[in-house]
């Protein structure tokens, strides 16, 4: 664990080296998200490669970018794409970030992704708040020894997506007239997208959403402390009766007619926390 913590100051320091700010909400910008960072007040935007440890999106969409400074004028964190498991890296490599966030001073994470949907009452180009998750991958970014300093052994995953956030979402998206879905999260490890039997099985086990993102950060932020307030942005529906055939680029487009919904949704619930 010597060698997580030295990677975790390493990445900090290099972040200290070229700005003070101290951000108190994380985000984690998601496939096709990113809209969210034009609303930034940036005092610092920094490449992920000049960030010793952090890993790099090789996924279009992901703009690899770490950018500090308000919303709504709220100090933020904001990551401009992540990394996932299809892509090459381990459960601790795509967590990093997390880490590294907390270290700079962030007391709540705010994670958005694109998925795939499993609720027959939800559409693509739906905002779903999600209430928990299934970890179908059977990998965890906790495994191997644990260090009592950033967090304990056996983390708790009991209401892991923040109950009041939530609420406040919901008031929010009210409020602002945007239909907010709430819906059970399961992660899979992709690339390629599911079957119609895999489908028929997430919808059994209560699966709402499916992705291949979100639960790894979710647990290693839970184990560190942190409130979670999750998101996802429907971009396709999966109910095998009507499955049809679905590629990035579809992903992309509704993705993009979902983000202003999700910026104004966001950046509200941003200045209330």
């Amino acid at each position: 664990m010597v060698e997580l913590k030295q990677k975790i100051q390493e990445s900090v320091q290099a972040i200290r080296s070229k700005t003070g700010f101290k951000p108190e909400i994380g985000i984690i910008l998601g496939t096709g998200l990113g809209q969210l960072a034009g609303q930034i007040q940036a005092d610092t935007t920094i490449p992920y490669a000049t960030i010793p440890h952090f890993p790099i999106p090789t996924v279009e969409s992901h703009g690899g970018r770490l950018i500090l400074g308000t919303i709504s004028n709220r100090p933020v964190v904001v990551m401009q794409g992540r990394v996932h498991y299809y892509e090459g890296y381990e459960p601790q490599e795509i967590t990093h970030p997390v880490r590294v966030m907390k270290e700079l001073g962030i007391h709540t994470l705010i994670v958005s992704n694109a998925a795939g949907g499993l609720n027959p009452e939800f559409e693509a180009g739906d905002i779903a708040v999600i209430t928990d998750h299934i970890n179908l991958t059977s990998l965890n970014p906790l495994r191997g020894p644990n260090d009592e300093t950033l967090g304990p052994r056996f983390p708790d995953m009991f209401q892991c997506y923040d109950p009041t956030l939530i609420k406040l979402a919901e008031t929010i998206a009210s409020e602002l007239n945007i239909r907010l879905r709430k819906g059970i999260y399961a992660w899979v490890t992709g690339p390629n997208l599911e079957t119609a039997a895999e489908y028929r099985y997430l919808r059994i086990i209560g699966a709402d959403l499916v992705g291949m993102s979100t639960v790894p950060e979710t647990i290693v932020a839970r184990h560190a402390g942190l409130r979670v307030l999750g998101f996802s942005v429907i971009t396709d529906m999966g109910i095998p009766e009507q499955l049809k055939p679905v590629d990035l680029s579809t992903v992309l487009r509704v993705a993009n007619q979902a983000q202003p919904k999700l910026t104004s949704l966001v950046s509200e619930v941003i200045k209330r926390i």
